[in-house]
């Protein structure tokens, strides 16, 4: 018999099933503030379990990209298709006065479970992702990435197919970082999602995505969009993840 996290896990993994194609489409999208333009005729597609990367200068609409595809924000033109999205912003925005453990399962507070249930479902997932130990420690008393690994969390317990993942560790020191880059790797290889990151380091984007799609600057648009066929894990000091690192600098100037 499974035991409690298996079945947690288990039960992740049934949610997280690779969909039948596109699970994200974006056609022809084009967004504007007032009178500054944030994005301009932008078209990609995500596939259901693949991780892509959105890079391009401070400005140029990436956020926005994300907050249309999560249907926080409505296109000016073109249209929006996801196949239900969740958006983790930089900050982890942790509730200081709640725990761990109701941090991470409040959404699913939010969608009327008790606080019980809740935490039964929420409990098993914390030994499955390195948080064993923690549940009841509040937000004042965990590291930098251990609060992004609850923020995750509950990222993943709000049961959406696509995750929208706006610059996860811009707000980390170095170390910190690349250890999160490295889990951040090992989790979704355990608990597979489609996924749309953000980021404004190019390295990152090579270390954890199947695809680097660059945007250029203000109005965004697509310029360029990179294969990362390459076998995990990887490591910064692999010479071709340096070269397609080089690849990417080269679109963005």
């Amino acid at each position: 018999m499974a035991t409690q996290t298996e079945a947690a896990v288990q039960g992740l993994e049934g949610a997280l099933t690779h969909a039948r194609g596109p699970a994200v489409r974006v056609r022809g999208v084009t967004k504007a503030f007032g009178s500054v333009a944030a994005l301009t005729d932008v078209s990609l597609e995500v596939a259901g379990g693949e991780i892509v990367a959105v890079v391009g200068p401070s400005g140029c609409g990436k956020s926005t990209l994300l907050e249309l595809v999560c249907g926080l924000l409505a296109p000016d033109a073109g249209d929006v298709e996801a196949a239900g999205a969740v958006l983790m912003p930089q900050r982890d925005l942790l509730l200081p006065w709640l725990s761990a453990i109701d941090n991470a399962a409040l959404a699913l507070r939010l969608a009327g479970a008790s606080k019980a249930a809740a935490r039964d479902r929420a409990r098993p997932l914390f030994a499955a992702l390195g948080l064993e130990g923690f549940e009841h420690a509040r937000p004042d008393e965990l590291s930098g990435g251990m609060r992004q690994r609850v923020a995750f969390l509950r990222t993943l317990l709000a049961g959406k197919p696509v995750l929208c993942l706006d610059e996860p560790f811009g707000a980390l020191d170095a170390i910190t970082r690349a250890d999160m880059q490295a889990w951040l790797a090992g989790a979704l290889a355990r608990e597979p999602r489609t996924v749309l990151l953000v980021t404004h380091d190019v390295e990152e984007a090579v270390l954890l995505a199947d695809r680097v799609v660059v945007l250029s600057p203000r109005p965004g648009r697509v310029t360029q969009e990179i294969a990362v066929d390459l076998p995990r894990p990887r490591t910064a000091t692999e010479p071709a993840v340096a070269a397609l690192r080089a690849q990417a600098l080269k679109a963005l100037r």
